[in-house]
């Protein structure tokens, strides 16, 4: 299943930093990561059919915060696509911030779920992307945290259930999904994870492009 993106769509790309990629600075407003890739790719392969690019991912944001800004930032838009990438955050915050804890899945899946309900009401069509971590091996710093080995194990018995609520609700909502813990994870075998993510959460370029390369397959 793909969705049909016809002459003068409006697709809404929305979640954290990894959508976010600096967006403020860059002259479009749609950042320097994935959505600027799918963006590009999509103008050169389709001339005849522009789209309406909208980008409002902020770094750092969890579900909650998407909720909190969701009227404004994205149903005011009436796009008529939006994907969503979210829940890094939701599953590191607790080590990332001092104020933060560990957010159970249940009340990351509810809020998810209510960010979902007003687009399907609308009827706007919904790209699900999965949270992701690469297993990377170095010790990184993040802020005053130190990430390494034993963190991420603990990231990832805290992510896989909140990828798990990303599938469900996909089904639940009809949306398409686009799977990229599972796509990088066959990647990383392939090449080692360096070389799609440095710190194993926020793609470098290649990353970028593998994340544009899948979802454009999402779409025609």
């Amino acid at each position: 299943m793909t969705i049909t993106l016809r002459p003068g769509t409006t697709v809404m790309f929305t979640g954290d930093s990894i959508t976010d990629s600096r967006r403020l600075e860059s002259e479009d407003g749609l950042g320097f990561g994935y959505p600027l890739r799918v963006a590009g790719e999509w103008a050169f392969r389709h001339p005849d059919r522009p789209v309406t690019w909208l980008n409002t991912g902020i770094g750092g944001h969890k579900v909650r915060d998407l909720e909190a800004r969701w009227q404004p930032d994205v149903l005011d838009a009436r796009p008529d696509v939006v994907s969503i990438l979210v829940g890094v955050n939701d599953m590191g915050w607790h080590t990332l911030s001092q104020d933060g804890y560990v957010i159970p899945t249940e009340d990351f899946a509810a809020g998810y779920d209510r960010l979902l309900a007003p687009l399907a009401e609308a009827g706007t069509e919904l790209i699900l992307i999965e949270p992701f971590l690469l297993p990377i091996t170095a010790t990184v710093e993040a802020g005053d945290a130190h990430i390494d080995a034993e963190v991420r194990k603990e990231w990832r018995a805290d992510l896989d259930p909140k990828i798990q609520a990303v599938r469900d609700l996909a089904r639940k909502y009809g949306a398409l999904l686009l799977p990229a813990d599972d796509m990088f994870a066959e990647l990383s075998a392939q090449t080692g994870p360096e070389y799609w993510s440095a710190d194993g959460v926020h793609p470098i370029p290649a990353g970028h492009a593998a994340l544009a390369a899948a979802w454009l397959r999402l779409v025609e």
